[in-house]
């Protein structure tokens, strides 16, 4: 056995890798600094014999680089965290934006609709009161006939019952529109009116002129009375009706450019006439 076998070993451990590069380069900054001061001392000196003492990395350094680096990594961190913040707040602020246009929007369009609503309900109350004026100005109707007709030999007589209440109806209507296919109540066809005025006195009558004129008994034009239908064309197959009003008058939803009109026998002569009272 060797003699040396137990006296324990005055090796230090190993230093790492860049420790001793640390060390290493602080050494030779020192030793060049010494040999720089020799260079420049007198010739005669004596060389330097003292072993200095290299410094060491001791664990306050460590800890204090440790330090540094959790606290850029925690400010990097917040960084982000307020720059996706912000971006939150931005995308919360532009959809209120959006929002609150859209709701002013829909605000805006109820208000035209209410708007326009006011207005269509204050026309119909306007016409409503107007074709009322119309209907008690002419609940009496006259049946002279005489040199007010012109020589006329159309003998009407005074309407009574449900033949005053038809008449009355479509003299009520003078004035509105006419519009094909239309039955009412601010607007109509030549059948429509027939079909409506007739309803007032129950008596139902089929919607299309030509059925129209098909019903009840023929009456000659010399010989009319109020509410007679008269009708324009064949029997069975008109083209055109309109209620005969007295005094050789008629009422009738004509065409587009006059809608209803009350007019003469003579204003356009109506090819037939039928009875259905």
């Amino acid at each position: 056995m060797s003699h040396t076998a137990h006296i324990p070993s005055h090796r230090k451990p190993r230093r790492s890798a860049s420790k001793l590069s640390l060390r290493a380069g602080v050494a030779g900054g020192v030793l060049s600094t010494i040999a720089v001061a020799g260079a420049a001392g007198p010739a005669n000196a004596e060389p330097v014999t003292e072993t200095i003492e290299m410094p060491t990395l001791n664990a306050d350094l460590s800890a204090d680089l440790s330090s540094a680096v959790a606290a850029s990594a925690e400010a990097t961190q917040q960084i982000a965290l307020d720059q996706e913040l912000q971006a939150q707040e931005d995308a919360a602020a532009a959809k209120a934006a959006k929002e609150a246009k859209t709701a002013k929007a829909e605000a805006e369009r109820k208000a035209e609709a209410e708007e326009a609503r006011r207005k269509a309900e204050a026309k119909a109350q306007a016409e409503a009161a107007e074709r009322a004026s119309r209907s008690s100005e002419r609940t009496t109707l006259s049946a002279s006939v005489g040199s007010d007709d012109g020589g006329s030999s159309y003998d009407s007589g005074q309407a009574t019952g449900s033949a005053a209440a038809i008449v009355a109806f479509a003299r009520a209507q003078v004035g509105d529109a006419y519009v094909m296919g239309s039955t009412g109540p601010n607007s109509w066809d030549c059948s429509g009116l027939v079909q409506a005025a007739y309803r007032q006195a129950g008596i139902e009558l089929p919607r299309v002129s030509g059925d129209q004129s098909s019903r009840g008994t023929s009456v000659s034009l010399d010989n009319l009375q109020p509410g007679d239908i008269l009708y324009w064309g064949s029997r069975s197959n008109s083209y055109h009706v309109a209620i005969y009003v007295g005094g050789g008058m008629f009422v009738g939803a004509q065409n587009p450019g006059t809608g209803v009109v009350e007019r003469s026998l003579d204003y356009d002569m109506p090819s037939g006439a039928v009875r259905v009272l």
